[in-house]
This record gives C-alpha cells, sequence and structure tokens, in this order.
C-alpha cells in the first residue's frame, strides 16, 4: 500500500484513470523522495548513522527534520542528493535510485543542497560567478542565467555584492551567496542543512520566506533541517531523528506539544516550553503554546479568572560584583578596512568606540556583515592596529590640516597601539575561539592539539605540567581524557570536537575569552551545555567572557551587557534588560528580540505590564508573582 501524507495519496488525480506503466511514472514523479529500509555507515564495522530508515516526502511538502547532533539528519540529507549511497535499502528521487549509473547526475540538476559550512561550496573568485555556476553547468542559456543571478542575489539581499570576492565576506554572508547558488539552478527539491545557523533574524526571515513562496506558489519541495523551531513550525510536517532511526512525526504542534518525548531523545525544551513549564508546575493554567503572542494570551486569560488587579511588577536589579578593572578593554576611533587600494576594498569597521568593563559577561550583536567579527579580531592583535606595525611610519599631515585620529585599544596593561606591546603574551591572556571552532583543529590527537598553543606560549613547560593542564582542559569541556586523549580529533562527533577547539583555548587559562558564535549549529542540549560551561568558566577563573552571537534568546539568558554593531558602528551598548525594550530599533537594523520579549509586548497591549530583564527564568517568575498577588488580594 502507498503510504498517505496528511490523509491524502501520492498519486495524483490524473494518474488515477492513466495506463499501468503511466502510473507508475506519474506516482514515481508525485513522490519527491522515498528511503526504503535505509543503512548507512561511514566506515566499517562503525556504528550506523542511519539505520533501517523508511520516509516518504511528497512532491511540494515542506518537511522539518530535527534531532541532536549526530542523529543522522546531515546523513539523511546527502542520501538524497547521491553525494553517499546506502549499504542497504534503497533511495529514489523522482523514481531515479540514487546507486544506478548515471541518475545521481539527474538528481543533483533537480535537487539542490546548502551545507552548514559555506566555506564548502564556494568555487569562484567573484560572487556573480559563484552563483553562476551551477547554472552554467546545467547549459542553462547565458541570458537566463544573468536573469536567475538577479533573482538569486535579490532574495538573499545580497544583490549590491554582486561584484564582490566571497573571501571578503562574514560567514552569514557567505551562506546567503550558497543558498544564491543553489537557488539559481532552480531546482525542484531544496534541501537546507543548518543552513541558516550563521544568518542574522532578518536574514533567516528573508530565506525563509523566499523558501516558503517558492514552495507555496511553484511547488518546490523544502527539506530543512535546523535547530531553530521558529522555522520548523513552517513546515507542513516534523520529523525527529535519534541515534539513526525515525522516532517521531507528525506536524509541528504535535511534535513540540509532546515536550517530555523530546527531552527523551536529547533535545532540551524550546524556550518557550520552559516557560510554559515552569508557569504550569507553580498552578498557573496556561496551555502549552508555540508562540510568545500566545502565551501572552494564555496568561492574560488567567488574570481575568483570578480577578488579579493588573499592575505592573517591578524589577529588582541583582547586586553587580566588584571589578578591580585591571582586564578593562578600551577601544576609541576604531577603522579597518579589508583590501583596502584595491578594486575590492570594504570598510568594515567606521569608528568603533566601545568599553568592557572586567567581570563582564559580554554580548556583541549584530546583522550579518555588521563588522563584528572584525571587531573581535582586534581585541587579541589578530588584526593589528597600523601603527603597531614594524613599518608603519605616521604621516604628516597636509598643510592647514588637523593630524589624523588614529585608532586606539587598550586591553589590561597592554596598549595594542605600541610596537612594543608583548604580543605573544597578549594572545595568551586573550583567549579566542572562531566561527565553526572545529576548524582550527589539525594535529594527530586530541592531546596534542590541545597542548599546541600551550607549547607555544609557554616555553620550558615540563611534559608533566602539560599533561597535567591538557587534562584538566579536557574535563573543563566535559571530555573524558583518557578516552580521547589518543584519538584523532577528525574521527570525533561535531559536538566533540568543538569541544576540543575550546579545550585548546582555554588550556592556558586566559583573562578574557572570546567566541564568535560559539553555538551555532548546536542542538538545543548542545547549546545549554556550551553556555552553561562558559558560566562556569566565568565564575571559576575567567575575568571577562565575550560572546559573538545572533541568538537575541542567549544573549538576554546570559549576557550582563551587550553592544550592537551595525555597518561598522556601535548603535547602543546597554544591559539585555534596556536593549531588547527597543524592539523597534532592533528590528529596523537586521535583529530580533527575545520571545519573553514579544511576550511582554503583547501583555502590555492586554493591560498587563511585566518589569523583566526577559530571560526565562525572570519572565517565568515575574508571571507567578502576578498570580501570587492576585491570590492575596483576592
Amino acid at each position: 500500500m502507498e503510504e498517505k501524507i496528511n490523509g491524502a495519496s501520492p498519486l495524483n488525480e490524473n494518474a488515477e484513470n492513466a495506463a499501468p506503466a503511466d502510473k507508475t511514472a506519474a506516482a514515481a514523479e508525485d513522490c519527491a523522495v522515498k528511503f526504503d529500509g535505509v543503512t548507512f555507515s561511514y566506515a566499517e564495522g562503525s556504528a550506523p548513522a542511519l539505520k533501517n530508515v523508511s520516509l516518504t516526502v511528497k512532491k511540494g511538502e515542506f518537511l522539518a527534520i530535527i534531532g541532536h547532533n549526530g542523529s543522522g539528519k546531515s546523513t539523511l540529507a546527502r542520501l538524497i542528493n547521491g553525494l553517499l549511497l546506502p549499504d542497504s535499502g534503497k533511495v529514489t528521487v523522482f523514481g531515479l535510485d540514487t546507486s544506478e549509473g548515471k541518475n545521481p547526475l539527474k538528481i543533483r540538476r533537480r535537487a539542490g543542497i546548502v551545507f552548514q559550512n559555506p566555506d564548502n561550496q564556494m568555487v569562484a573568485s567573484i560572487i556573480e560567478d559563484d552563483v553562476a555556476f551551477g547554472p552554467e553547468n546545467l547549459g542553462v542559456e547565458r541570458e537566463e542565467i544573468g536573469r536567475r543571478i538577479d533573482w538569486a542575489l535579490k532574495a538573499v539581499g545580497m544583490e549590491a555584492y554582486r561584484t564582490g570576492t566571497p573571501s571578503r565576506l562574514s560567514g552569514g554572508q557567505k551562506q546567503r551567496i550558497a543558498i544564491a547558488g543553489v537557488l539559481a539552478i532552480k531546482p525542484d527539491i531544496i534541501i537546507l542543512d543548518e543552513s541558516t545557523a550563521m544568518l542574522d533574524p532578518r536574514g533567516r526571515r528573508e530565506v525563509m520566506g523566499v523558501v516558503s513562496k517558492l514552495n507555496k506558489e511553484e511547488g518546490l519541495t523544502a527539506i530543512l533541517i535546523t535547530h531553530f523551531m521558529e522555522e520548523a513550525l513552517l513546515a507542513d510536517r516534523t520529523i525527529v531523528m535519534n541515534r539513526g532511526e525515525i522516532v517521531m512525526q507528525g506536524t509541528p504542534s504535535d511534535i513540540f506539544l509532546h515536550s517530555e518525548r523530546l527531552e527523551a531523545y536529547n533535545l532540551s525544551l524550546p524556550r518557550i516550553g520552559r516557560i510554559c513549564k515552569a508557569l504550569q508546575k507553580s498552578g498557573v493554567g496556561v496551555a502549552d503554546c508555540l508562540s510568545p503572542e500566545a502565551l501572552a494570551e494564555e496568561i492574560a486569560q488567567e488574570v481575568e479568572k483570578l480577578g488579579a488587579a493588573r499592575r505592573s511588577l517591578p524589577y529588582i536589579p541583582a547586586p553587580s560584583g566588584n571589578s578591580s578593572h585591571e582586564w578593562d578593554i578600551d577601544v576609541k576611533d576604531l577603522t579597518f578596512t579589508y583590501s583596502a587600494k584595491s578594486p575590492f576594498a570594504s570598510k568594515a569597521l567606521k569608528g568603533i568606540n566601545l568599553h568592557i568593563d572586567e567581570g563582564e559577561f559580554f554580548g556583541i550583536i549584530g546583522h550579518t556583515g555588521s563588522g563584528k567579527s572584525t571587531l573581535v579580531q582586534h581585541l587579541n592583535a589578530l588584526i593589528k592596529l597600523p601603527q603597531a606595525n614594524k613599518k608603519y611610519r605616521a604621516k604628516k599631515p597636509k598643510k592647514g590640516q588637523p593630524a589624523p585620529v588614529l585608532p586606539h585599544i587598550s586591553v589590561g596593561q597592554f596598549n595594542l597601539a605600541d610596537k612594543k606591546c608583548d604580543f605573544l603574551k597578549l594572545r595568551e591572556s586573550v583567549g579566542m575561539v572562531f566561527q565553526y571552532p572545529e576548524y582550527q583543529l589539525f594535529a594527530e590527537t586530541v592531546s596534542a592539539d590541545v597542548a599546541f598553543g600551550l607549547k607555544n606560549f609557554r616555553k620550558g613547560i615540563t611534559p608533566e605540567q602539560t599533561e597535567a593542564a591538557v587534562r584538566d582542559a579536557l574535563e573543563m569541556v566535559g571530555l573524558s581524557y583518557e578516552e580521547v586523549k589518543d584519538k584523532s580529533p577528525f574521527d570525533l562527533s561535531g559536538g566533540q570536537k568543538r569541544r576540543v577547539a575550546i579545550a585548546g583555548v582555554i588550556v592556558t587559562r586566559p583573562h578574557i575569552l572570546i567566541l564568535d558564535e560559539p553555538a551555532a549549529g548546536l542542538d538545543p542540549l548542545g547549546k545549554k551545555e556550551i553556555m552553561e560551561l562558559l558560566h562556569k568558566i566565568h565564575r571559576e577563573w575567567c575575568s571577562t567572557v565575550i560572546v559573538v552571537s545572533h541568538d537575541m534568546d542567549e544573549i538576554a539568558d546570559n549576557c550582563t551587557k551587550a553592544a550592537v554593531i551595525s555597518d561598522g558602528e556601535v548603535a547602543d551598548c546597554a544591559s539585555p534588560r534596556e536593549l531588547f525594550r527597543k524592539a523597534d530599533e532592533l528590528t529596523s537594523l537586521g535583529l530580533d528580540v527575545p520571545l519573553t520579549a514579544k511576550a511582554c509586548a503583547r501583555l502590555k497591549e492586554l493591560g498587563i505590564e511585566i518589569d523583566t530583564d526577559f530571560t526565562c527564568e525572570d519572565f517565568a517568575d515575574k508571571v507567578i508573582s502576578l498570580f501570587e498577588g492576585g491570590k492575596q488580594d483576592a
């Protein structure tokens, strides 16, 4: 019997009265993807990445796939595209078996995949050539290729960069170009493998808007692998994967309202689910909700039932810790241009002024390409100030003109504008974890990789001291030293690689730790574990932690203060409580506000004002206090 999806047969109406051969062809076209008992392992004798998976994706369906890191999601995507072939079972795409002859080439004309790391898809030195690569290889006419480039770049908001070079783009901008390159092929199936992980909120909305529009208006089959629950809500159907198997499937609302089962599969509850459970546990009778606006309306209804007075609950700030200010960071008049004096010149920073106090858990947010990564790379002199370069000679100002304003950065006792600054000691004191930190790994064994920086910073350190420091660093990030020390870092899972990369930075116990999108691409549980690790480090020995992130909920939940970077300048700098009250301003800069801020805005419209720091815990506590006060009044 043919599998039914959403109660409808995969056969279309015109196929009902067709001849048997025609019926088979029509059925194959109506079924975009089919897995029949597929098992796949990456190495002989290793645990299967997929185990006896059977799945049907109907033509024109929007399918979301969620699951913990290592659950088999990306493996499934690569099997659809013919990049991997099953060990057993069969994968068909529009009736074509991926294991037969030249079928993989035919399939790739119709099924485009966008990977998590855009660098894996960049092939040209000019952006328009990169987008044109796919259509050119398919033999599309030149004029049509030009139209497709225009359309695809406009769809992802990158038309202004058409003649630029990908090497000078930020991670999020590269991701947009990778998506444009697949859109330009105009495939029948588009597979997005965590493709929006590095995009800012506006970028995610724009890309998902394009995909949703193509799905609804042109019948594009969309397969979305994501950790963003709000993206999964756009799908017709969601499947949950766990250890290579499909363990749940249904509508997004069906999936996300079964919170206990999600937790059993190592998927932590979405933030809104955690708030609902906390309120329910305290006796507030709200239903499980999937949007902050719906949660606000549930709370308002319960207030009406109780008859509680509608009032404003004041915010009581936590006492701030004392700081010696020995490791304050001060940035003044910082400008920077990539490829200066070349046709590809791009001004990334336009006069940054920023002060970060010692002891902060500091957030840096901004739209894709705003200059965030460029800024933090200056803080440990990976990008040096002009006057710190050995060959620098100050230019004499022209007659009658003022002397140029030179940038200045101080980090603790280090003056980064001084040629004589001890940059080696600076980098030992200011640790940097990059976007995709797993790509910082290079050594033959985990222990050698973690020890590399330590040996370079501390000449003469003994083997015993090195081993003790490496053991401590690995165990601090939650890895067993004995289990992983002799393994190749490339044999580890994605989450383990990220932990090893972080261990390689914290092994020197830096005073300041900078992390550029540390949780991007991780499942909800992985994100939670990484942030808990950073807080542990911050409490125990690291003076200051600086996190670059596009996740506004992550900033609200973790940071004491945050700076908003827009077009190379500081647009604002304040506590999350102050920042996220400015929803319109942040939205205009391509950002978003946490779901708690959206719930507060809707509650205010309904006559209930809550003053919160926008963490899930404080928001839930304030709502519970509202009801406790109402009961006392009654």
